[in-house]
């Protein structure tokens, strides 16, 4: 999550950290796969644009927007995640922002670097690559959604809590909530569970109008990030709308590793959804078993993803 590490933390990324960036060829399937950049004051990002094939005159679809984690690009995240399979069947389009190595040596998103305003120079680019891919391409600009991956995740919900008003949905895989971290020593503190004191600027009905529903998807034997950040996540949402836990559901599909999903609501309303994964590490849950930060033994993360919000823009419409 950060360019420190702690020792487990370190290792588990170690070992997978040089293959997960060596494959850089353009993710098989049918469809477009376009480059393109933005600038800003705090440098320029690279993209990477997926548009499904057969895009009619005057069509308008979704975008769901994807953020790496550390050790990742554009390429092995849509490789790993096979989010563009979905793409072409449900006809919707994907972003993949992408880190630069000179802004963080091992791909990671500075999430945490709100002391220095890096943080929130990095979403702001973020933010310029969704309006250049909106302006550009046949977007819905009312059914866009956010997702990511450890790193990818703490930068989306600093991004959708920036920018509530642009998302309908946001998507957490491993990664910490915000207002937990500061700086790269407490985000050190956060990938182990402990909390930080920084202040989100929200009350139950300022964030109940204005934040999209979240998805926490997290692994119970997570030695990178602690699963206590998946349930601090989601408690997040929950105590900012005063929303409520309902029972816990175990839910299994055939041979992939179990789960067990918590609702919070609010009058009558899932302001956000816990998906706790056991088994599952610190990787993208039924992604893809030839990528690195990948366990193709868990339920389908990208299913999930899609189906939470394509729920959120039925919902809106």
């Amino acid at each position: 999550m950060t360019r420190l590490a702690t020792a487990s933390g370190s290792r588990a990324l170690s070992k997978t950290l040089k293959p997960a960036v060596a494959k850089r060829t353009p993710p098989p399937g049918a469809g477009a796969w376009l480059p393109g950049f933005v600038m800003g004051a705090a440098g320029v990002r690279r993209f990477r644009l997926f548009r499904p094939p057969g895009v009619a005159y005057g069509e308008q679809l979704p975008l769901m927007v994807m953020l790496h984690g550390c050790g990742q690009d554009a390429n092995s995240f849509a490789a790993s995640t096979r989010m563009n399979r979905i793409a072409v069947r449900e006809r919707f389009l994907v972003l993949y922002p992408e880190q630069d190595r000179l802004a963080n040596a091992q791909g990671c998103w500075n999430w945490f670097d709100t002391d220095t305003g890096r943080a929130y120079g990095e979403a702001a680019l973020i933010m310029k690559a969704v309006d250049q891919v909106c302006l550009l391409h046949p977007v819905d600009g009312a059914r866009v959604a956010i997702a990511g991956l450890s790193a990818g995740a703490s930068m989306a919900a600093l991004l959708v809590t920036r920018h509530p008003e642009r998302f309908q949905a946001i998507v957490m895989h491993s990664g910490i909530p915000p207002g937990t971290a500061h700086s790269t020593l407490s985000a050190l503190g956060a990938m182990h569970g402990h909390r930080g004191t920084v202040p989100l600027a929200v009350t139950p009905s300022t964030m109940a109008a204005h934040w999209p529903p979240l998805l926490v998807i997290h692994g119970n034997v997570d030695p990178v990030v602690s699963p206590k950040n998946g349930e601090a996540a989601a408690q997040v949402w929950a105590q900012a709308a005063g929303a409520r836990a309902s029972q816990p559901r175990p839910v299994r599909r055939g041979q992939r590793y179990p789960m067990s999903v918590t609702d919070f609501k609010r009058k009558g309303s899932t302001v956000a959804s816990l998906v706790e994964v056991s088994g599952l590490a610190h990787a993208w849950s039924g992604g893809a078993t030839s990528q690195a930060f990948s366990d193709g033994k868990g339920p389908d993360a990208s299913r999930m993803a899609w189906a939470f919000a394509a729920k959120q823009f039925r919902s809106a419409a």
